[in-house]
């Protein structure tokens, strides 16, 4: 869901820039220590996801995990993502330096309303809801939202563009159906064997909802 140099106006691009800024300020601020070496780890899954695209329009369709990144590392996931569309950018020109703003910004927020669903869900879910919260929240949140950020810096950007926008947006629903299912396995497998690498509001709201592993 890489935004290309040259397309988006000098206020989207500003406007993006800003959020970016301040969304990743705030996420290296929420970073925990311990969890640095799973940040680093889904910083890697995210910038390899990534690297397998097919283009749309003016962006492009691959797997994003930003939903799975979300929902393991809350604000911190933010971070991570610009770490990874930098690299991108650098070693092999997806999206760019000018767009890189737009790009976090749309995905990071995306992560990071994934952190918010999946916790409200766990709240609500009777035992063992948590492989279902963490489908929603990449379903949803993840790339759903990430998307239609995406759409909206694109239609904002000029009129001619919304088509590329609903383009874009159609061409992610079978994403999101297996960003859903990737996050679910996942977030359900690491709350089994691993749960010490969840952040700690999520093993509190897990602690008595899946047994630990034999």
């Amino acid at each position: 869901m890489h935004i290309a140099e040259g397309v988006l106006s000098a206020p989207v691009l500003i406007t993006g820039a800003v959020v970016a800024a301040g969304a990743v300020a705030y996420g290296l601020k929420k970073l925990d220590p311990r969890q640095v070496m799973m940040a680093a780890i889904l910083g890697a899954a995210f910038f390899v996801a990534s690297l397998i695209h097919i283009p749309v329009g003016p962006s492009s369709v691959h797997l994003l995990l930003n939903g799975l990144l979300g929902v393991l590392l809350g604000w911190s996931a933010v971070p991570v993502i610009f770490v990874g569309l930098l690299l991108q950018a650098i070693l092999y020109g997806f999206g760019g330096l000018t767009v890189l703003g737009v790009n976090t910004a749309t995905m990071g927020l995306g992560a990071v309303l994934s952190w918010y669903i999946f916790g409200g869900l766990l709240s609500v879910l009777k035992p063992l809801g948590a492989k279902k919260a963490a489908a929603v929240s990449g379903f949803v949140s993840g790339v759903a939202i990430a998307a239609i950020l995406t759409a909206l810096a694109l239609a904002f950007t000029d009129e001619g563009f919304k088509a590329s926008a609903l383009m874009l947006l159609a061409a992610h629903l079978p994403v999101m159906l297996i960003e859903g299912i990737v996050t679910a396995v996942a977030v359900s497998f690491i709350a089994r064997v691993r749960p010490a690498l969840l952040p700690e509001a999520t093993r509190l709201k897990l602690a008595d909802m899946i047994p630990p592993a034999e």
